[in-house]
C-alpha cells in the first residue's frame, strides 16, 4: 500500500513540475512575440516597384535608388526608424500590404480614384498619365492611335483610366491592348518596334527623356493625379507617423533638396 502512495505521489510531482515547465516556454514565446512585434513598429517596410525610375529602381551598381527611396531614407532617419527596402510585383501589391510583408507602398504610388482602398499620406507631388510615342513618330493625338498597339502597366494607374467608362471609346478604338509587367519593358518594346505607343506616368517619361530616351509625349494626356504614400486601410498611427516626418521635411527645405536632385527643379507640392 506504501509502494501505490507513493508511485502516486511522485506522478503528482512529475505532472506539476511539467505544467510548470510548459508555462514558462509559453510565456518566453509570449514574450519574444512580443519583442518582435514591437521592433516591426519601429521599421517601415517599403514596397516599391524595382523598375519605376525615378521614384524608385535598381542602378547599374545593383543599389536601391530614387525618389522616393531618398525621400523615405531621410524621414526614417528623423524618425529614428528602421527602413527595409522590399522590391514587390506592382499587380501583387495590395496581397503583400495584407500579409504584412510590406507595410507601406511608397513608389510613385497614385491616390486619385484609390482614397477609398488605403489610408494615404497627404499627396507629396501632382502626376498625369500620358502617351508616349517614338520621337520620330508621326502619330501626333489620340485619334492617331486608332488600329494600332497600345503597351501598359499591369495593374497601374494607366491601365485602370484605360479601362474606366470614360475611356471607353477610346480603348475600343485601338488595334491591341497589351498589359507588361512594368514600364520599363513597355519603354523598351516601343524602342524595338513591339508597340506603337504606351500610357504611362508623366514624372517617368520626364525624367527618360532628360537621360537620352528617344520618345516624345502626346499633348492630350488621359488624367491627373497625385502621388501619395499608401498604408494598409486603418493604419492611422504609421500614417500619422510618416507624415510628420514628411512635414518636417517639407519645412526644413529637405524635399526640394531631393527634388531638385533628382528633377532638375521641386515638383513636390
Amino acid at each position: 500500500m506504501k509502494k501505490i502512495l507513493l508511485i502516486l505521489s511522485l506522478s503528482v510531482i512529475f505532472l506539476f513540475t511539467a505544467c510548470k515547465k510548459e508555462e514558462k516556454i509559453q510565456l518566453s514565446s509570449s514574450e519574444k512575440k512580443s519583442i518582435t512585434e514591437n521592433g516591426e513598429e519601429d521599421t517601415l517596410k517599403l514596397g516599391f516597384d524595382q523598375a519605376f525610375p525615378p521614384m524608385g529602381f535598381k542602378d547599374d551598381g545593383g543599389e536601391f535608388v530614387g525618389f522616393d527611396i531618398d525621400l523615405a531614407k531621410e524621414v526614417t532617419k528623423k524618425l529614428n526608424m528602421k527602413l527595409e527596402l522590399i522590391p514587390i510585383s506592382w499587380d501583387a501589391k495590395d496581397a503583400e500590404l495584407e500579409s504584412g510583408n510590406i507595410n507601406c507602398i511608397w513608389n510613385g504610388f497614385t491616390m486619385t480614384g484609390r482614397e477609398n482602398n488605403y489610408t494615404f499620406s497627404d499627396p507629396y507631388m501632382k502626376n498625369s498619365q500620358v502617351i508616349v510615342v517614338k520621337d520620330n513618330s508621326k502619330i501626333s493625338k489620340l485619334d492617331d492611335l486608332k488600329g494600332l498597339t497600345l503597351e501598359v502597366q499591369s495593374d497601374s494607374t494607366g491601365e485602370n483610366t484605360l479601362n474606366s467608362e470614360e475611356k471607353k471609346d477610346f480603348k475600343n478604338s485601338l488595334g491591341n491592348v497589351i498589359s507588361v509587367s512594368d514600364y520599363m519593358t513597355a519603354l523598351s518594346d516601343l524602342e524595338s518596334g513591339g508597340c506603337d505607343a504606351v500610357l504611362i506616368d508623366e514624372v517617368l517619361v520626364r525624367y527618360n527623356i532628360q537621360n537620352g530616351k528617344k520618345i516624345k509625349v502626346l499633348d492630350d494626356n488621359l488624367s491627373d493625379e497625385e502621388y501619395a504614400i499608401g498604408f494598409k486601410k486603418g493604419n492611422n498611427e504609421l500614417r500619422d507617423k510618416i507624415q510628420k516626418g514628411l512635414d518636417e521635411l517639407k519645412e526644413n527645405g529637405k524635399i526640394e533638396e531631393i527634388s531638385k536632385n533628382w528633377f532638375g527643379k521641386d515638383i513636390s507640392e
